[in-house]
């Protein structure tokens, strides 16, 4: 499982009440908050209007696919690898 980190900004009240349910219930704020986000999740998931969304983001995602594989053909040819004379040269000096 690939974890990644991500920054959030909570008002000050919200702040202190996960703070306080994190220490009553023996967790770190960290797990309050990832079990919170995990149950909301879920709860989208499940919404009708957001399945329904899905179809279309999925179409959207093959459309942006095909768009960034015709501009990898049309720059390096049908096998879209560009050849070591066509790479940027390492800027590490």
């Amino acid at each position: 499982m690939s974890i990644k980190t991500m920054a959030i900004r909570l008002d000050g009240d919200l702040h202190a009440r996960i703070t306080i349910l994190a220490r009553l219930t023996g967790v770190s704020v960290t797990e309050a908050i990832r079990e919170a986000i995990e149950k909301h999740v879920a709860v989208m998931a499940a919404d009708p209007a957001v399945i329904a969304g899905a179809s279309e983001l999925q179409a959207q995602i093959a459309r942006d696919a095909d768009e960034q594989q015709a501009a990898l053909a049309a720059l390096f040819g049908g096998d879209a690898t560009p050849s070591p004379d066509t790479r940027r040269p390492s800027r590490k000096g």
